[in-house]
């Protein structure tokens, strides 16, 4: 019987790129090289606003911002393989509530998070119990159908503003610092996304997460197995939406204005990419996604005979990128 070599036929499908992923798994097995390099990873970001004029600033603000609604969408399609085509609702939800109870009520900002969280649990139940049982293109039609259900109703209510929105909405203050420049965001955001990549992490290995890949991978054989899972998919709906929710409260006060238009289909599409993109499932995959979904345009914006046609430039590298890597940049790990 001819001896088969793991290292030939493997490594010839996985590619360059497939074979740097694997060694960078097996590297980060090592406790010690793993914290050193979040140590590094966290330093190299934290120093950034030392010499980064604005713009630059505005831009990984920008990916920030994605990586924390991709890590939500995450949780709901890369844990559980639940494809929500209405993301965009899950953070327009939490925009309008902390906007309505600033403008309207007078909270403070930290007061309105609170509220927010319960509203978006609130709404994910409402869309996810009738839907928990649908699976694949039809929850796809309903969640597509939510959220254009969420920014219709905001564009003709009074206390969302209407088509204008709500504007001049005041920027907190955070142990005596007015939170009104970019740096101050840049740094908020990086909190955030460090908060959101413990939590999904917390929510991946555990019993709950464990589930949620069962279901993912076999929903009938998981729910031979005796796992609940509509109740499992109702959660990993809940949680992804809560994410969502924080994430759009703070957009609210960064932008200090928001409107129906801030919350189109395209941009859960764009979410949706980003986590397709990165890899689903795999958190450095979903930040590696999204960070490349806002910084590369940017990139290529000023290069020469690129910068008017640039996102022509970036779908048509979208299509190579994913006939070469299917799985995402950044995928699960081969076991």
């Amino acid at each position: 019987m001819e001896k088969r070599t793991p290292d030939s036929g493997e490594d010839a499908r996985l590619g360059f790129f497939g074979r740097l992923v694997d060694k960078g798994y097996n590297l980060m097995d090592h406790t010690m090289i793993r914290w050193t390099v979040y140590a590094v990873l966290i330093a190299a970001a934290a120093s950034v606003p030392m010499f980064a004029n604005n713009y630059v600033l505005n831009v990984l603000w920008n990916a920030m911002f994605y990586m924390l609604l991709c890590i939500g969408l995450n949780v709901i399609l890369g844990y559980c393989g639940l494809f929500d085509l209405g993301y965009a609702a899950k953070f327009a939800i939490g925009a309008y509530t902390t906007g309505i109870l600033i403008k309207t009520c007078g909270w403070s900002f930290w007061l309105t998070l609170p509220a927010s969280i319960f509203v978006s649990i609130i709404a994910a139940c409402i869309i996810g119990l009738p839907t928990v049982r649908l699976r694949s293109d039809y929850l796809a039609i309903v969640t597509l159908g939510f959220g254009e259900i969420v920014r219709i109703t905001a564009r003709n209510l009074n206390i969302t503003g209407s088509a204008t929105g709500l504007i001049a909405i005041p920027r907190p203050y955070f142990l005596g610092i007015h939170l009104r420049r970019i740096h101050h965001w840049y740094y908020v955001f990086l909190v955030l996304v460090i908060l959101f990549i413990i939590v999904s992490s917390r929510i991946k290995n555990s019993r709950f997460g464990r589930a949620l890949e069962y279901i993912r991978e076999d929903e009938d054989a998981a729910q031979a197995m005796g796992i609940d899972t509509a109740k499992y998919r109702l959660f990993a709906f809940i949680m992804g939406t809560v994410l969502g929710g924080i994430a759009g409260s703070f957009y609210a006060v960064q932008k200090t204005a928001i409107s129906p238009d801030s919350f189109p289909f395209t941009e859960s599409a764009n979410i949706l990419l980003g986590v397709v993109l990165g890899g689903m499932g795999k958190i450095p995959g979903v930040i590696l996604g999204a960070a490349f979904f806002a910084i590369f345009p940017e990139m290529i914006r000023d290069v020469p005979f690129i910068g008017n046609t640039r996102m022509l430039f970036f779908g048509l590298l979208l299509i190579l990128v994913m006939i070469n890597r299917p799985q995402g940049l950044w995928p699960e790990r081969k076991r």
